[in-house]
């Protein structure tokens, strides 16, 4: 049947564009939506996904797609369609109406509203029809319309007390003085949810949450504390090994639907390849052990090919589906891996391991038994690997989201620059700097910084905090100023827009939303509270700006035992504003300079930041090399010690715990 295209067909976004033909009435997010739910009084239908999530693609044929329902829709309230990734501020508001009022969220979010805004309805994933005491479309509509016409005073008094508890603060448990006591109960939580027969936190879904991988090794670095250290790498070795982690083309799916990392769900997310490169490239510095090394480059290289845009930019994330079917494109069975390698078939069985995905079709994942290490492995294995991934590059692909998202790209910028660093692979300067001047150029216009390339000109807290975090790593990979100057700029513009007077930011700008937040918890990533707090701390300590530090400190006001380990991001800023950190100026010749440089990349010393090249910081610009040689500055407080001209004197005035060293992450 031929449908005629409704109001999203002229909308940017790839989700919103997937529905454009739907039957139902869709609007996009818009002040007209709004006045048609007020002036022909009825709710609103708030339908909240993105393009790769595969439950939206169910519900969206089951439902959506469907003449019946959608003229059920269409009869009984006014349909709104957003974007969460055009969209976050609305997603994060109406996310947590859905927690407050069903005890658990996720996508598809499915709110029903009052023409205000306030939400009496929510749910996830609802079928068709009801099924297993789920109640379907095809009761529910009927219901809302009932209850809209014959008890609307009950409906807005709840979406009133939702909205009331989403500003509610939680005062009862803020720590007064945070301090490395408030550090220590963190791991003790973290500690009290590890597995520790697969690694991760808590148990099935099991997400990456890098944030609390990056958080133990500072929390090891500065105790001392090995089973800090332990969870990290166990962590680290098992995801690698898992199914969650694509062993064909590389690069994290988005969670495991198992405990043991063995069956995920299928989307791959820029941010998590982003996040997990940092932890993988930290345990690297911080262990000596190569493997981590390699599996950094691997993700980097996954990005590198499947997730950069014509423009230099990264897109936002590959989808769970193709032609479908969940997993379709990473599934095999037997009888396909008989195809792909024939006689090499048992010898592709001694290395991969097939988790059965579940059904009744003879589908697995494939995963790993790794014994030894890793480089050797891969050498053993590249032949049947190349010739498996040669076979499935012949099936239907998974779409790919074009977005261009501010918040996302800062994060692999940071990622790449950080690889540039600890690897050594001018490649991933490049791109980051590519990258960087994409979004800096195309997104940051007029004192404000879009969150989307093409979507609208909305712009949340995350989009500055991750950007400008993004632009430090780069600014320290090849000491550019230009970048310097420019996450300075970011970052008064960030206060200006997002700063509340008594600590911390507020997620949207003023008059952006129907009502103002600001989250210090972590999701996926860590809270944009989080790395704002960070930022302004690296930035203050980078430019020799204590007014940016005294800002940042307010955060650490909002930080809630009750809201332990889900703060862990705000807590790792709060490491480096504990200290001891250090200021580090490297100079003069350039040869040297390198050579020091790389040796500084190679140590785990967390707390830091790194000044060099043709611009430095006012503070550095003072310092001089010793007799011509390349000489470092090791300051703390911008209280510098004797210079050393030499790497193992920068190296003793560090504290560097663990690995000192320097090898290639190559092979």
């Amino acid at each position: 049947m031929d449908r005629k295209p409704n109001r999203l067909a002229g909308e940017s976004s790839p989700y919103l564009l997937q529905h454009a033909y739907n039957p139902v009435d869709w609007y996009p997010w818009s002040p007209e939506a709004f006045e048609r739910a007020r002036a022909e009084d009825r709710p609103i239908f708030l339908s909240i996904g993105y393009s790769t999530c595969h439950w939206c693609h169910v519900m969206a044929r089951e439902s959506f797609e469907d003449e019946e329902i959608a003229e059920m829709l269409n009869r009984a309230l006014v349909c709104v369609k957003v974007d969460r990734e055009e969209r976050p501020d609305i997603d994060a508001i109406y996310m947590e109406a859905c927690q407050i009022m069903t005890g658990r969220g996720g996508w598809p979010l499915t709110i029903i509203m009052s023409p205000d805004g306030s939400p009496f309805f929510a749910a996830t994933y609802i079928p068709k029809d009801g099924r297993l005491g789920m109640m379907g479309m095809r009761e529910l509509i009927p219901l809302v319309e009932e209850l809209w016409k014959n008890r609307r005073s009950e409906l807005t008094a709840l979406g009133s007390r939702v909205l009331n508890a989403i500003l509610e603060p939680h005062l009862q448990s803020e720590v007064q003085n945070a301090d490395e006591s408030t550090l220590r109960r963190a791991y003790l939580k973290l500690s009290g949810i590890f597995d520790w027969a697969s690694g991760g936190f808590g148990r099935a879904p099991k997400f990456p949450l890098a944030q609390n991988l990056l958080f133990l090794l500072r929390y090891w670095h500065r105790t001392g504390e090995m089973k800090a250290l332990e969870m990290v790498e166990l962590t680290l070795r098992e995801m690698r090994c898992g199914g969650i982690y694509d062993q064909l083309a590389y690069g994290f799916h988005r969670y495991s639907t198992d405990s043991s990392w063995g069956v995920p769900h299928f989307e791959k997310m820029l941010y998590d390849q982003a996040l997990m490169s940092l932890a993988y490239l930290e345990a690297y510095q911080a262990t000596g052990k190569r493997d981590y090394a390699i599996v950094a480059d691997e993700i980097l290289g996954f990005v590198a090919e499947e997730l950069i845009s014509p423009e230099g930019a990264f897109c936002s994330a590959l989808d769970a589906e193709s032609d479908g079917i969940e997993g379709g494109y990473y599934l095999w069975t037997l009888g396909q891996l008989q195809d792909a390698l024939g006689d090499d078939l048992k010898r592709a069985l001694d290395a991969y391991v097939l988790e059965p995905a579940g059904g009744s079709d003879g589908k697995s994942v494939l995963r790993i038994s790794l014994k030894g290490e890793l480089g050797e492995f891969k050498r053993s294995i590249e032949p049947l690997r190349r010739r498996l991934l040669e076979a499935r590059s012949l099936r239907a692909r998974p779409f790919r989201d074009e977005k261009v998202l501010a918040d996302w790209n800062g994060l692999m910028i940071a990622a790449f620059s950080r690889g540039a660093q600890v690897l050594g692979d001018e490649r991933w300067l490049r791109i980051a700097s590519k990258a960087a001047d994409f979004v800096l150029s195309g997104m940051h216009r007029d004192g404000v910084l879009a969150h989307s390339h093409k979507g609208s000109r909305v712009s949340v807290l995350d989009d500055y905090a991750y950007l400008i975090f993004g632009l430090m790593e780069l600014y320290q990979a090849g000491f550019d100023g230009r970048y310097l100057d420019r996450a300075e700029i970011l970052g008064e513009e960030m206060i200006s827009h997002f700063l509340d007077p008594d600590g911390g930011f507020y997620y949207s700008k003023q008059g952006d939303n129907i009502l103002r937040r600001k989250e210090f918890r972590d999701g996926a990533i860590p809270s944009g509270n989080a790395m704002a707090t960070m930022d302004l701390l690296l930035l203050g300590k980078t430019l020799g700006r204590p007014d940016l530090e005294e800002i940042a400190s307010g955060s650490f006001r909002n930080i809630r035992m009750d809201s332990l380990p889900a703060q862990v991001g705000l807590l790792i800023a709060l490491d480096l504003a504990l200290g001891p950190s250090y200021e580090i100026a490297i100079l003069g010749d350039a040869d040297g300079t390198k050579a020091m440089l790389r040796a500084l990349w190679s140590v785990y010393v967390p707390r830091k930041v790194v000044a060099a090249g043709d611009r430095p910081p006012e503070w550095a610009s003072a310092l001089r090399p010793v007799d011509g040689k390349a000489t470092a500055y090791v300051c703390r407080g911008y209280t510098c010690r004797l210079p050393a001209t030499d790497i193992r004197s920068m190296i003793e005035l560090l504290d560097v715990r663990g690995f000192s060293g320097s090898e290639s992450a190559s092979g």
